[in-house]
């Protein structure tokens, strides 16, 4: 995979038009970030080209601070209440991920919007790692499906919340990364002195479009973005979109 600049991405989403999953590819080489040992920080912005600042060697997490449509908004809410199927996964290009998503979702009005946005961030995600395919993921949930703070053994992720609560995350500088997993000792997240307070605890939003890095990003390991999924709460349910590297 040829890696890309973030000087020179241009992420201008333009209109676009079985599941045989592949392979998630485990590492990417930026030709423009080799990442160091400074202090992983996060920006967000209201303009979708926040996102090409991801391979910037200080940044662990980019958000689009996006605000859905009122159109959007109505699909994801009629799509959500309309739909029982829990989990879509598809292996898409910027070429046919219209179509796929479509024969998928269905050819209704909302699905069909919904189709269209999900198009243009598979379009952005592959343009901006200069990726043929995507891994997408678009799932219905009532509770936390990750619900303890944790790093993915991936690349690079995209992820977006169409309705419903979205993602948690910690800044790098402020965590200790030995209480993750078995280092927690049995303690939860809240109690295991992983993060200092409460108050450290992130929040995206609905409709931010986020990529968060991984483990893999290269070959230096030990700043992959630490985040979990949020409670639900009772009686509502989260419409969330990934979008993940494949070969």
């Amino acid at each position: 995979m040829n890696a890309i600049a973030a000087t020179t991405t241009e992420l201008t989403p333009d209109a676009l038009n079985d599941n045989n999953e592949k392979q998630v590819v485990n590492t990417i080489t930026p030709s423009s970030a080799t990442i160091s040992l400074k202090a992983k920080g996060s920006v967000a912005e209201f303009n979708p080209q926040v996102l090409s600042k991801i391979y910037q060697e200080d940044i662990n997490i980019a958000i689009w601070k996006r605000e859905l449509s009122p159109e959007l908004a109505t699909a994801a809410a009629i799509f959500i209440k309309e739909n029982t199927v829990k989990s879509t996964r598809l292996t898409v290009s910027p070429d046919d991920a219209f179509d796929l998503l479509c024969n998928a979702l269905g050819s209704d009005n909302a699905a069909v919007t919904l189709s269209k946005d999900i198009a243009l961030l598979v379009d952005m995600f592959c343009c901006l790692f200069d990726l043929k395919y995507a891994g997408l993921r678009l799932t219905l949930l009532d509770k936390a499906m990750c619900p303890r703070f944790h790093v993915d053994r991936i690349p690079c992720r995209l992820v977006t919340t169409y309705q419903g609560i979205a993602s948690e995350w910690l800044e790098h500088a402020l965590i200790d990364r030995t209480k993750l997993g078995a280092g927690n000792e049995g303690k939860s997240d809240e109690e295991s002195g992983l993060f200092p307070d409460l108050n450290n605890i992130n929040h995206l939003k609905q409709g931010d479009v986020a990529l968060l890095k991984g483990e893999n990003w290269d070959e230096t390991q030990g700043f992959g973005l630490v985040h979990r999924s949020p409670a639900v709460p009772n009686g509502e349910r989260r419409l969330l979109l990934t979008l993940d590297f494949i070969d």
